[in-house]
């Protein structure tokens, strides 16, 4: 079967401003005429002003709007891990939510139970379909300044940090709510913030680490899992952050632990990555790793022209004999299962660890 370029967007998910939409709309126009594949949403802008988000009548109004938009499933992507990570906040409506460290510090499994189905029951009544957690990574540097500074964490133990993952991935299936594991393949133990540039976590990284992504593969999981921006030399020698490389990504996550599912950068738009490459060959170097989804989050930045470039470069790919057409159909495939689950079209797979 020929590759249908028309589908290449939907490899993509993209942030934009506003908190309505309507027919002139640049994020509509993408959705209509290029089929992006979701959106990822935010409640305020890098300067602190509204983004997306102020009330969860206005929340579901800009759902419903934009998915009415396109007869497929569009993603509707948020990062709602609880506590300080959180997009919908409780200043503007919405439940209040604890942190995953909370939830290991209880780890009380019908609490998280609890507290994990009353997030997902508010992301579904939004229209969100698709949250960007739970995180995985272990809690291995209490001084780390992006995840155990933020309580992102379940806790240091992988038996721990599966059992809570399990719990909050059931939770979220149960309401037709995608979860997404990150951040492979694994940020617990670096010293520094992928947002704000270089991190390199080649001597602080355990191989425990990717514990919590076998047992959960194992047991079935395969709805999504996302890169760091991290650089680990010894599993890269070329010093590839992880979204980048396909050591890591067809290598590792897929070859060697197994991973069927959906592939997801983290947004190309952080420090770690734009401070490095072009966005177009950086947006080439993570499709050519094995990246099945894109993120632009256009939340640090204002891109306007990301996603028309982000397929450009794609195209070019193709047309130069970059990349083999069978692997971009895979992409496509993968994502096109993940919709068919979220619209109850495909069962979710069980993701409770058998051992």
């Amino acid at each position: 079967m020929n590759l249908d370029m028309s589908d290449l967007g939907q490899m993509f998910v993209v942030g934009f401003d506003g908190l309505s939409v309507n027919d002139d709309h640049p994020v509509v126009r993408s959705i209509q005429e290029n089929n992006l594949g979701g959106i990822i949403l935010f409640d305020r802008n890098i300067d602190g002003s509204r983004q997306n988000i102020s009330s969860p009548e206005q929340l579901r109004a800009l759902t419903s709007s934009l998915q009415n938009y396109t007869e497929k499933t569009l993603l509707v992507a948020i990062d709602q891990e609880g506590g300080k990570i959180c997009r919908l906040k409780e200043n503007d409506g919405f439940p209040a939510s604890v942190s995953a460290g909370h939830i290991g510090s209880i780890n009380d499994l019908a609490d998280t139970d609890v507290q994990a189905d009353g997030m997902a029951d508010t992301l579904a009544a939004c229209g969100i379909n698709f949250n960007l957690a739970p995180v995985v990574d272990l809690n291995i540097n209490p001084a780390n300044p992006i995840i155990s500074r933020y309580e992102r964490s379940f806790g240091q133990e992988t038996e721990l940090v599966v059992r809570h993952a399990v719990q909050f991935i059931e939770a979220h299936h149960r309401r037709g709510v995608a979860c997404c594991l990150k951040h492979f393949p694994g940020h617990g133990s670096s010293a520094e913030d992928s947002h704000l540039g270089f991190v390199d976590i080649t001597a602080s990284w355990q191989e425990k680490e990717l514990e919590p992504y076998s047992k959960l593969f194992q047991s079935g999981f395969d709805d999504a899992v996302m890169t760091a921006h991290v650089i680990h030399r010894k599993l890269d020698p070329r010093g590839l952050p992880a979204t980048l490389s396909r050591v890591i990504i067809s290598g590792l996550l897929r070859e060697e632990l197994g991973f069927a599912g959906v592939t997801v950068s983290d947004d190309l738009q952080m420090k770690a990555i734009s401070s490095q490459w072009d966005f177009e060959e950086a947006v080439q170097m993570a499709i050519l790793a094995g990246v099945d989804l894109v993120i632009i989050g256009n939340n640090l930045v204002r891109q306007k022209d990301a996603f028309s470039k982000g397929i450009g470069a794609v195209v070019k790919l193709l047309d130069e004999g970059r990349i083999d057409e069978d692997q971009i159909r895979l992409s496509l495939e993968r994502v096109r299962n993940l919709k068919q689950k979220i619209a109850g079209e495909r069962p979710w797979k069980d993701s409770r660890p058998t051992t």
